[in-house]
């Protein structure tokens, strides 16, 4: 990553690298559009707490998935997200769906789309019986490699489909008059595709490939020392093979920077401490509430609702002004439902 610093790159490719004019795009859309909100905190405060949420990766919160993959800082900030909300169901060993893992995603970005989260699930299970469940540390690992990679890989399996049926890559095929006596019996060919998708491609063929698609792509991708080096362990490698043992390699993990070495991925003090601030709310509102009910003479239902709503309302954080409109649409209705249930 280039360093503002750096007296000699110039301003033109710094801007670019760091997609700075991105982001205050953004800011300013987003001030435009929420103008009468945002201008009551004042416009430079706006300005503060929309870049300071950038560099702390919140800003990706709630938002649209083409936001979420338009830079590879959002993609990172994304997936570290992801883990620090979700990191407690690896720490209880829960295994989950792809459909289970689709609804967590889509509680942070709720247009997150299911080809997404299909394509991680078949790296982790081959392909195979995709409706299997997952634990969390392979699921994640496996989806940080899809999102933040996606279309270099999704270039590789275009070459690999290529290659797997006998075809040059990046080579336009046009169809001949041949007879239908001519093809091959259709149960034949499927067998053989099936036997070719199990022993996968050549290494070395797929390894050439890559390198040269590497040469002419504009996106991310993995390193290539690491890739050459996946390959090398075997002569034949199935795509998802491949992909797995790319999302299991630390030095592409350290690359991406969102994710934790797999030997620190249940450890997050800061997150364990907010933890424990939620578990003193909950011992707070216990307590009161069971002195509550106990006590002569009160009405124990609502007098219990009352301290309730009383904890609630200590125990809310300070709402980012950059999420306080979306936060208050959510949750438009619910206040009033409430309202007229106490009346």
């Amino acid at each position: 990553r280039m360093s503002r610093f750096n007296s000699t790159v110039p301003v033109e490719e710094y801007l670019a690298d760091s997609n700075v004019m991105f982001y205050m795009n953004d800011a300013v859309t987003q001030l435009l559009e929420h103008k009468e909100e945002y201008t009551q905190f004042g416009v430079i405060r706006y300005f503060a707490e929309y870049f300071s949420s950038v560099k702390n990766s919140n800003h990706i919160l709630f938002r649209e998935y083409n936001y979420i993959k338009a830079t590879p800082h959002n993609r990172t900030s994304f997936i570290r997200v992801f883990w620090r909300c979700y990191r407690q169901i690896g720490k209880s060993g829960d295994v989950l769906s792809m459909q289970e893992y689709r609804s967590l995603l889509q509680l942070l970005c709720p247009d997150f789309p299911m080809e997404v989260v299909q394509s991680a699930a078949r790296i982790v299970l081959m392909d195979d019986a995709i409706d299997c469940l997952m634990s969390f540390p392979d699921f994640l690992y496996a989806f940080q490699l899809q999102l933040y990679y996606q279309e270099f890989f999704d270039s590789v399996l275009e070459i690999y489909q290529d290659l797997l049926a006998g075809k040059s890559p990046n080579t336009v095929i046009v169809p001949t008059s041949t007879s239908i006596e001519q093809l091959p019996p259709v149960a034949a060919e499927e067998n053989d595709k099936e036997e070719q998708q199990q022993d996968g491609v050549e290494t070395s063929t797929l390894a050439q490939c890559i390198e040269a698609l590497c040469d002419r792509f504009k996106h991310s991708y993995p390193s290539r020392s690491c890739m050459r080096e996946v390959l090398n362990q075997n002569d034949k490698i199935s795509y998802y093979s491949f992909l797995m043992s790319l999302a299991r390699h630390e030095t592409i993990n350290q690359t991406i920077g969102a994710l934790p070495s797999k030997a620190e991925f249940l450890i997050d003090p800061e997150m364990d401490q907010e933890l424990d601030k939620l578990c003193f709310y909950d011992d707070v509102l216990l307590s009161r509430i069971a002195q509550i009910s106990v006590s002569p003479g009160s009405n124990s239902s609502g007098s219990a609702v009352g301290a309730l709503k009383d904890v609630q309302r200590k125990a809310s954080p300070r709402k980012n002004i950059h999420h306080k409109r979306r936060i208050e649409v959510e949750s438009d209705g619910s206040t009033e439902e409430t309202d007229s249930s106490e009346n």
